[in-house]
């Protein structure tokens, strides 16, 4: 086969030198050896995820988390649940009505609301 590469480098200069074509870099022999390496076909399996866990980092944390815990032992998760929605919504609408006797934007306000979520989390209020 004719092709030849080398390459050399000393302290930062790089040489290099390219003999032959590109179209006589794989011929005869060599490429029926290279197809005959390469599957005709490639089996995938399904991926697999992970459940995505939605879960609170700072579960059973706060000093309301005991609280919290044991009202949703009692009354079911999902009535929990709601009942945490609607509570949610509510303080939400409070953060609205103040920014707007404030005159804060809506920038500020989303501000708000997230800085209420993280000092819920905190507290253990999303236990």
């Amino acid at each position: 086969m004719a092709t030849s590469i080398s390459a050399t480098g000393f302290k930062g200069n790089l040489c290099s030198s390219f003999h032959g074509t590109w179209a006589t870099s794989i011929v005869g022999e060599d490429y029926a050896m290279l197809v005959k390496s390469v599957p005709s076909h490639v089996r995938v399996g399904k991926p697999i995820r992970a459940q995505p866990m939605m879960k609170n980092v700072n579960e059973g944390k706060g000093i309301f988390a005991p609280a919290v815990v044991v009202a949703r032992n009692i009354i079911g998760k999902k009535r929990f649940n709601q009942i945490r929605g609607k509570a949610i919504a509510l303080h939400s609408q409070v953060i609205t009505e103040f920014c707007k006797s404030i005159g804060a934007d809506a920038k500020q306000r989303q501000g708000l609301i997230r800085l209420a979520k993280k000092n819920g989390e905190r507290l253990g209020f999303l236990a």
